[in-house]
This record gives structure tokens, sequence and C-alpha cells, in this order.
């Protein structure tokens, strides 16, 4: 069986297992592609196939990467259901975007880019809470409303997250090296005419006071139990902890049956990481380890100078809903003793609240923009975590939320009150208030001319095929039709 038509095949697997449990599957046939959109000449079409007929196949071929029919609806799928707005034709956009994604990834292949599993991982558990969130922060409704477990969507999500990974550190690594001067900001928008300087989106500074439910004796109790269990079972020969891990672990490593790749000790939770780089022994499994994300038993693979790579199980205890309950009401409490001046928001933000990540300054959030290696205290809506945007959305300047539940950075359940300390009304930008949001527009639109003029010249030294149906689309870059 030809490569291209093994991809056809692995896409169908994929295509039915995201079908709904309920819902009719689609059956198995004949990898269809047509000879001019691929470079295997024993590739043949089934003769008289009705293009309805046809489940999947593949409908471009960038270098040796082929892009399916799957591939194009599932992408359409995905915007439709987030609002996306496709410039141009969708049929021949969507599948562009797919193409230039293939450039980049094959271009990190050249440049031996890596992401490794903890970065894969922490961009799963991102997702997955923010999806918490919306399924009003019930992990049983979110899997009832998707018909999978936690499990199998970190499962199904890694390979979709590892390449976003590798094209982002990709365009990174394009891009790294282009800046722009004051001088150069300026004379960009002195040439604007007013109706044309950006609008700086409205932006708010929140504090928030986070409390930690507590978990039960029971709970902690049956986890560890549980972990102790998967110990035994490995030493006693009967599976391997990589089995354990993919059916056991909460974290998203799960799916490499827990191994995390060759990590730097400072890129680990402080307390995983002292244990981790103890252990000697591959054939041993540490003692249960409790760090902010639960509860971990880790097994050695390797060490490599500075970079371990090891195995681990996470469990996390679950909260009840008593246990919420009364942390809503310690916070309720606080925020009205808040507000009968006993102490201030800072105070209690600093001695009193569970986050660790903001009580050091007195509960102000902080908002890292990753890509512009930007570290502000000042959010646009769209950035701050979905319950605290719903809790600032009637707030005025200086006041303090009521309670709410929300999914904190580590993927526990927490409840918070937060204290709007500041909001910044739309407007356009200003040379003097906005610089730094104009040298932003600048260098964004220097980086994004960079990327462009990369891939119009990375598309002449490509192998590019498609189906003839594509060829009449008028597409952002002109190198696609040979």
């Amino acid at each position: 069986m030809n490569k291209i038509c093994l991809y056809s095949i692995a896409a169908l697997l994929m295509l039915s297992m995201a079908v709904g449990a309920g819902a009719s599957r689609p059956s198995m046939m004949a990898c269809l592609a047509d000879d001019s959109t691929t470079t295997n000449a024993n590739a043949k079409v089934v003769p008289d196939a009705h293009p309805a007929s046809i489940i999947d196949e593949v409908v471009w071929v960038v270098g040796d990467e082929p892009i399916l029919k799957s591939d194009i609806e599932t992408m359409r799928m995905q915007g439709e259901m987030e609002g996306m707005k496709w410039e141009g034709n969708p049929d021949c956009t969507i599948p562009e975007q797919l193409a230039v994604q293939k450039l980049f990834l094959h271009q990190a292949a050249i440049d031996s880019i890596e992401v490794t599993e903890s970065d894969i991982s922490q961009s799963i558990e991102d997702q997955i809470n923010y999806w918490i969130q919306l399924a009003d922060g019930s992990r049983e409704k979110l899997e009832e409303y998707r018909n999978m477990t936690i499990s199998q969507m970190r499962q199904q999500m890694h390979d979709e997250f590892k390449n976003r990974e590798l094209i982002q550190k990709m365009r990174q690594q394009l891009v790294k090296d282009i800046s722009v001067s004051p001088a150069e900001v300026r004379k960009f928008f002195e040439k604007l005419p007013e109706d044309s300087i950006p609008l700086v989106p409205t932006t708010v500074e929140v504090q928030i006071i986070t409390r930690q439910p507590k978990v039960t004796i029971e709970e902690i109790n049956r986890v560890k139990d549980a972990l102790r269990e998967y110990t035994d079972r490995v030493n006693r020969g009967e599976t391997t902890f990589a089995t354990m891990a993919r059916l056991y672990s909460e974290d998203g490593s799960a799916r490499q049956g827990g191994e995390i790749g060759y990590t730097p000790k400072a890129a680990l939770d402080p307390v995983f990481a002292n244990v981790a780089f103890n252990l000697t022994d591959p054939n041993k499994i540490s003692k249960i380890v409790e760090t902010e994300f639960g509860f971990h038993i880790i097994q050695l693979i390797d060490k490599r100078g500075e970079r371990i790579n090891v195995r681990h199980i996470l469990m996390k205890p679950r909260v009840t809903r008593d246990a919420l309950r009364l942390a809503s009401e310690q916070l309720d409490s606080i925020a009205n003793e808040i507000r009968e001046g006993k102490y201030t928001f800072d105070e209690a933000a600093t001695y009193i609240s569970d986050d660790k990540d903001t009580k050091s300054n007195r509960g102000l959030m902080a908002n890292t923009i990753e890509q512009e290696h930007i570290r502000t205290s000042k959010f646009r809506m769209q950035d701050l975590p979905t319950e605290v945007a719903r809790a600032v959305e009637g707030l005025a300047v200086g006041e303090i939320s009521k309670p709410f539940e929300m999914i904190n950075s580590k993927g526990k359940n927490v409840c918070a009150i937060i204290k709007l300390k500041s909001r910044t009304e739309s407007h356009r930008a200003t040379i003097t208030e906005d610089f730094q949001t104009m040298k932003d527009v600048v260098l964004a639109k220097r980086r994004e001319q960079a990327l462009n003029d990369w891939v119009a010249e990375k598309l002449k030294n490509t192998y590019v095929r498609m189906n003839d149906q594509y060829r009449d689309c008028e597409f952002q870059y002109k190198g696609w039709v040979k």
C-alpha cells in the first residue's frame, strides 16, 4: 500500500473515532487518489467513482506531506463552531492555510526544531480547562457534551497541539531578529490617515483572591491507594508503567505512556524535579509525590546532562460541592470585610489568597504575551480567563465581585473574588500614551511581511500537486500552481 493511501486510511480511522458513539460511522473503503495528486505511480483511481462516494482522498501534496479532504472539512467545521470568517472562498482559503502549515512543519523538521511533551501537555491542559469553564466548571458536563473522557480528549488532541507548537516555534525562529526603532514607529504612523490609526481595545487591570477548597482525607487516600496499586502491579510484572499511564494518568503526557521528553530542571515543578532528578534506577518507581497539580508517581527513563526524561502518572483529587460552597462563603465574608474597611484588598490578596502567582504582587494578575515576550498587567477582555471576564463585565473601577468558581492555571477548581483596578476604554492610539501598542503594530507588520516573503520563496523550491478543482482558485500566494 502506498504512503498516501496509508495517510488516507489513518485519517478515516481518526474521523471514525471522532464521531459520537451514538452516531453512524462511515464504513471503510478503498483509498482513492488521483494520479495527478501523488508522486506514487502505483496509486490508481477507481474507474467511474462518483465524487460523492469518496469518503476521503488526498487533494493536495506539499513536499511529501498530503492534505486530505477530511483535513479541510475538519478545519471548516472548527471554524464554523468558533464563528470564524474566511476571507475569500473557503474552498480555496482553507486548503491553502493547511498547505502553509505543512511548509512550516517541513522547515521545523529540517531545522530540528523540538517541543517537549511538557510544552504540549500544558497547551492541551489550557484548552481543556477553557472547555471546562465553558461547561459551567464541570468536567462531567464536558465529558457528556463531547461524548468522551478527559483522557480520551488529551490523546485525541496530542498530535494537533504538537504541530501547533512546532509551527509557532518555527515562525518565532524565522522572525526572531526583526526589530523596529522608535523613529521607525513614528515614521510609520505619521503617514497614516487619522481614521487608519489602530483602535486600542478596552483593557483592564484585575486583582484576584482565590481560595482552594479543602480536599477530604478520604479523597486523598483514594488517590494514593490507586497510585500504590499501580506501582505494585508494575513491580509484580503484571503490566508496564507506560500502559498504566495511558489508562489512568490525568496529564497530557498520558498518550505517550506518561513520557515527558528530555526536559531541564527549571521547566518542571520544583518538587517534581527534585524527586525526578534523584532517581537513578529505571526499574524503580518513586514514592508518591505531591505537587500543585496533584499526586504523581515517577519512573526514570534517561538523563542527558542537565535534562531528564521520565514517565509519570498524575492523579488529581476531586473536591466536593460542599467544599466549594464553603470556600465561596469564606470569600464572601472576606469581600464584605474589605468593603467595611477592616483591611484592604491588597492586604487580603497578600496574606489570605491561595493564588501563589499573584499574592506577592498584591493580587494583580499578569498577562504574558509569549510570542512578543511581553509581560503586562493590562488585559484585553478576550485574554482574561472566561470566568474572570464574566465577573469583570459588570464591575465599576474599584468594585469587588461576588465569589465565583474557576479553573486555575494548575487545572484545579478554585473559588475567587476580583477587584477591577483600572479600565482604559477603547480609543485611537497615540504616540505618547500608546507607544508600546503602536510599536507592536509595526513590529507585527514587519514580521508578517517577513513570513509572507519566506513562504513565497519556499514555494519556489517545494513540490506541490493539487486536484484540478483547486487550480482556478485565487490564492494569497502565487506559487502553488506550477
